[in-house]
């Protein structure tokens, strides 16, 4: 509670936080100004002086939820949740409650908004929740504004059901992986080893293009357990951000991987060295031809998805390279492992997402009751013929006990 500054993006921002009620300001690139302004404000708030903290009468919904966008979620949201927010209220809120003022909009309205496009079955369910969580976390930021005083978005989450069935993620199997991989050497020689780190290490789009020689430790042999790539970064929207999960993560580097690798590496130490430079550990794995970011829809363009043209497979999304989980859980790893190699927050979401992905294994676990049961149906006659067994030997026994005592 109380107020701060903060530096994003090269600009400083002065937060506000009293009593739950927020705002927040974006000073320029001047950290002394910033700090002006956080005295200025912390005196004001001494004096009980909160006028700057409300919002004027009379915002439309459109005007209040752009500004929220520029003030909050710019601010403190990855470059792809703000265009994911942005995308939804243009596509479904804004039409119906843009022009309202924020507090006009009724919980019964909402719950009739959310009605009218479940009786369409056009959108997903999790289409649905995501455009409730948007309009939900907007007005939301208004009842900590004292714009309202309560939210009428509040806890709907039952009337986002629809009709249209659950989207299933896709996933290469393992012949059409290999296919693929085949195919890269042949018609893109120069993506194969971003394609095969995409498929052994699992690695997102944005992750996979801004690994740096820096990120790779190798290990000592090709035996050493001690190799592994360090994720730290994602690319996405044009700008650099956190990977999944907001959190960096170890993924162990497969023997092929690796061999893959330290080729393509001592290849690029030779160029180095060549131009008497005296590292790689910053530069990228992946780089464009002018040594920067690679396009990812020029990649997915011009490289992915004619490499799955001349392979013969079926058109995919290039997450679908992100598969290496469930060929994991296909080959017996534990969850837990899973989750980690994968960045996922928890283990329900990877098998949520990657558990239908595994050919055949609900029906194989069921096959197997067969293997395990069967020889028991024999066991009972040999555990008679054994007791049958011991019950002479004990005979045999007390008659060499009665001889003897005779």
């Amino acid at each position: 509670m109380g107020v701060k500054i903060r530096k994003r993006d090269g600009r400083w921002y002065v937060f506000v936080n009293y009593h739950g009620r927020r705002k927040a300001k974006c000073v320029g690139t001047s950290r002394e100004l910033a700090e002006q302004v956080r005295r200025q404000l912390e005196a004001k708030l001494a004096w009980g002086d909160v006028g700057f903290l409300a919002e004027p009468a009379g915002l439309t919904f459109e005007q209040y939820s752009q500004r929220r966008l520029k003030q909050h979620a710019e601010v403190e949201l990855k470059p792809s949740t703000v265009a994911s927010y942005a995308q939804l209220l243009r596509l479904y809120v804004l039409p119906r409650f843009g022009a309202l003022q924020v507090t006009a909009i009724e919980r019964g309205q909402v719950k009739t908004f959310l009605g009218e496009w479940s009786a369409k079955g056009e959108l997903s369910r999790n289409t649905l929740r995501l455009m409730l969580c948007t309009l939900r976390v907007i007005l939301n930021h208004a009842v900590e504004d004292g714009v309202i005083d309560h939210n009428p978005a509040q806890k709907l989450g039952r009337f986002t059901k629809t009709v249209k069935p659950k989207h299933q993620a896709q996933a290469m199997i393992r012949n059409e992986a290999e296919a693929f991989l085949t195919s890269a050497t042949e018609f893109c020689p120069d993506y194969h080893p971003l394609f095969l780190m995409a498929l052994r290490a699992g690695l997102r789009k944005g992750e996979l293009l801004t690994v740096k020689w820096g990120d790779i430790q190798f290990g000592a042999t090709e035996d050493d357990s001690n190799r592994y790539i360090f994720v730290q970064r994602n690319f996405v929207q044009g700008k650099f951000t956190t990977p999944k999960s907001k959190k960096s993560r170890r993924v162990d580097l497969s023997r092929e991987l690796r061999r893959t690798l330290l080729e393509l590496r001592d290849k690029r130490m030779l160029e180095a060295m060549m131009a008497a430079r005296p590292s790689i550990a910053d530069d990228l794995v992946f780089p464009s031809k002018a040594g920067t970011v690679v396009d990812p829809n020029n990649l997915v363009h011009y490289q992915f998805l004619p490499c799955l043209g001349h392979a013969g497979l079926r058109r995919f999304r290039f997450h679908v390279l992100h598969t290496f989980g469930s060929l994991l859980i296909q080959d017996g790893a534990s969850l837990a492992y899973v989750k980690e190699q994968m960045g996922h927050s928890s283990i329900q979401i990877t098998v949520d997402t990657y558990g239908h992905l595994i050919p055949g294994a609900d029906i194989n676990w069921i096959d197997g009751l067969d293997h395990k049961t069967s020889p028991q149906q024999s066991a009972t006659p040999a555990q008679l013929d054994v007791s049958q067994e011991e019950s002479e030997s004990l005979e045999v026994r007390a008659e060499q006990r009665v001889v003897q005592e005779g």
